[in-house]
């Protein structure tokens, strides 16, 4: 290193060098997050076609060879040349940060990809891309690689039997169509940047089929050639769909969605909103800009929030399903709501690069203006529906008022609550919350090893008895009985609900720890439903986790070997020699001595612990319901779908 700080030792990246450099600040995460949200890139800038009104189809598919392939039959990216820069628009486009269509108004009056780095920032981080572009009769290709070009700009016209090929692509459903233009684009992510390069099928349906439903009559087909699955998802009702999907397998209080569709021509606004209520005690509530999901609302969710409150107080005051001076609030009219809003704006703001938040200040008062109006008038129309809302949103009150006594009177009769923490509780000494974990573990036995074991410094231990309650199927009141439920809020420290607070969190790693058998797993996802209903945002902040105890110990004379698998135990043993080996089957991790358990489970050198993150709210909420709701049959169908990924199975 040397004293001598001058100008060259100031390093500029150039064109996508610092993508390469720094994938994780474009794309998040270089994981399997990170690999999803480079197809994603992509099909965004054909959804930007589709919101323009130039694009029908968009046609996915995972190739064997590691690729994936996405093409559109929009208006193809240009490929003349821009004179400034005296390269093909296509090739600056994919070669140059922040340039695109979505900066120039006349080209994309609604736009989702924003930023404009998403197409090349994919070439950056793929160890290939080739693109093609159908325009005025003629195909254009360009290749690329790790971003910089190897195959400069060709054209030949296109023949007939290449339309056909195309169209038979394009057309899998069956309707003739005729694109006669487009862009196909397939690219293949650089193993070197990312941990995996293996798409999953199934988390790229789901996305599509999100985008389906907020695209009406947008037709997006994906089909996996490595295994032979496709699907094709096309929805006429638009998110009014979306709202029965994510019902399935619920008590509904009326049959049909509420649905709003709406355009104020002159602050260049389009507002659609679906509602339907039904009998469970959550809300079910996602929101989107340009088909861009806002995870974290903005002002076009105040908005909506605020008119369906107004509009059920105002229509249940006007038929006398409330007296005057009786005013539902919003937790309450919200209980049983499962809504999409969906916004489309020329010019949306949003908070920070993640597009998380929308900042747009006048779009509240608009989007409230436009719900209000729709619903006042709905609910006039349908009187029925009103008198079931307003009981269910009375009946909410009341639980939510039977919670608040029930929650005083556990403080006034309890012990834990005067001494600040559950009696069962082993803390640790840390007082950071970033520095400490807590330990979630099934039975005394267990949780005499893990506290004999652990790190008393900053591993603190919560042993619990036997299952908690079912909060899906639970009214609050109810699951706030629950002794083992007030024994995790009070653990955790940062209330519950709407009123959960992160910043109060005592621990940072909140590790779930249960036997590697059925019970074991039912205790898992029960604790999971908890977390997700009544503590979202440590889900949401990564700060819950799902330890992984060793299933066997595979020993010969002073060598052992702790392993996870079946597999892994056939492969240990056939390593240390079939003779004179043992092999011992943790059932439970009662059965582990407390140096046993720190040694496989609970020392950060050597444990593994598998992080528990919502990449899709939607699907996780879906998965919640369907897996821990009343409706049995979504659950059967669910089992019979996936028996066959079983690899062990305990009895």
């Amino acid at each position: 290193m040397t004293d001598n700080y001058d100008a060259s030792h100031i390093t500029v990246l150039e064109g996508l060098t610092p993508v390469r450099e720094r994938p994780a600040m474009y794309i998040g995460s270089t994981d399997t997050r990170g690999l999803h949200h480079l197809v994603y890139e992509v099909v965004d800038n054909s959804i930007d076609e589709a919101l323009a009104g130039f694009c029908k189809h968009i046609f996915v598919v995972i190739n064997p060879n590691g690729s994936i392939s996405v093409e559109d039959d929009g208006r193809g990216i240009p490929v003349d040349i821009m004179p400034k820069q005296n390269k093909s628009a296509l090739e600056v486009v994919l070669t140059v940060l922040h340039a695109g269509g979505k900066f120039d108004k006349n080209t994309y009056q609604v736009s989702g990809g924003l930023h404009g780095v998403g197409v090349s920032v994919v070439n950056a981080l793929s160890t290939r891309l080739d693109v093609e572009v159908f325009r005025d009769g003629n195909i254009y290709s360009m290749a690329f690689a790790k971003g910089g070009l190897v195959q400069s700009l060709l054209s030949r016209p296109e023949t007939d039997d290449d339309y056909r090929l195309r169209q038979k692509r394009m057309d899998k459903a069956g309707q003739q169509k005729e694109a006669t233009t487009g862009t196909r684009v397939t690219f293949y992510p650089d193993g070197s940047i990312f941990e995996t390069t293996e798409f999953d099928y199934d988390v790229l349906a789901h996305r599509f089929r999100e985008l389906a439903y907020l695209n009406k009559g947008l037709e997006i087909q994906i089909e996996d050639h490595r295994t032979g699955d496709a699907e094709t998802f096309c929805y006429q009702g638009g998110i009014s769909e979306f709202v029965v999907h994510l019902n399935e397998g619920k008590e509904l209080l009326h049959p049909d969605p509420i649905s709003i569709d709406k355009t104020d021509e002159e602050n260049k606004i389009e507002v659609e909103v679906a509602i339907q209520y039904n009998n469970s005690y959550s809300e079910t509530l996602y929101s989107y800009v340009n088909s861009v999901n806002t995870k974290e609302g903005g002002t076009h969710l105040e908005g909506f929030r605020s008119a369906l409150t107004r509009a059920i107080n105002n229509s249940a005051h006007i038929n006398k399903h409330l007296k005057e001076d009786i005013f539902v609030k919003g937790e309450d009219v919200r209980e049983g709501l499962t809504a999409v809003i969906s916004v489309k704006i020329a010019n949306p703001q949003f908070d920070g690069q993640t597009k998380l938040r929308l900042g747009n200040s006048s779009v509240k008062g608009l989007v409230d203006t436009m719900v209000y109006q729709a619903l006042t008038q709905f609910f006039e129309e349908n009187p029925k529906v009103i008198a079931g809302i307003t009981k269910k949103s009375l009946d909410a009150a009341n639980a939510r008022e039977a919670a608040r006594r029930a929650k005083e009177l556990a403080r006034r009769k309890t012990s834990l609550e005067m001494s600040g923490l559950p009696g069962k509780l082993a803390d640790c000494s840390e007082r950071d919350p970033a520095k400490s974990e807590i330990y979630i573990v099934e039975g005394d036995s267990a949780g005499g090893s893990a506290k004999q074991g652990r790190d008393r410094k900053f591993q603190a231990i919560l042993p619990l008895r036997g299952k908690i309650l079912n909060v899906e199927k639970a009214l609050e009141h109810k699951a706030l009985k629950n002794l083992e439920i007030q024994t995790l809020i009070t653990a955790i420290g940062a209330g519950y609900g709407e009123k959960f607070d992160p910043e109060r969190t005592r621990y940072h790693h909140i590790v779930i720890m249960t036997d590697a058998d059925v019970d074991g797993a039912h205790i898992r996802i029960l604790l999971l439903t908890f977390f997700f209903r009544y503590m979202k945002p440590l889900v949401e902040l990564g700060y819950i986790y799902i330890a992984q105890p060793p299933l066997f110990r595979i020993a010969k004379g002073k060598q052992e070997k702790y392993v996870y698998t079946e597999e892994d135990m056939r492969t240990a043993s056939a390593e240390f020699g079939d003779k004179g080996i043992s092999v011992q089957r943790y059932k439970g991790l009662g059965e582990m001595n407390a140096d046993q358990l720190w040694n496989t489970t609970m020392n950060p050198e050597f444990r593994i612990l598998k992080q528990v993150n919502i990449d899709d709210a939607s699907y996780a909420d879906e998965m919640f319901s369907k897996l821990m709701g009343d409706d049995v049959m979504p659950r059967k169908d669910f089992i019979k779908r996936h028996a066959g990924e079983v690899t062990n199975l305990d009895v």
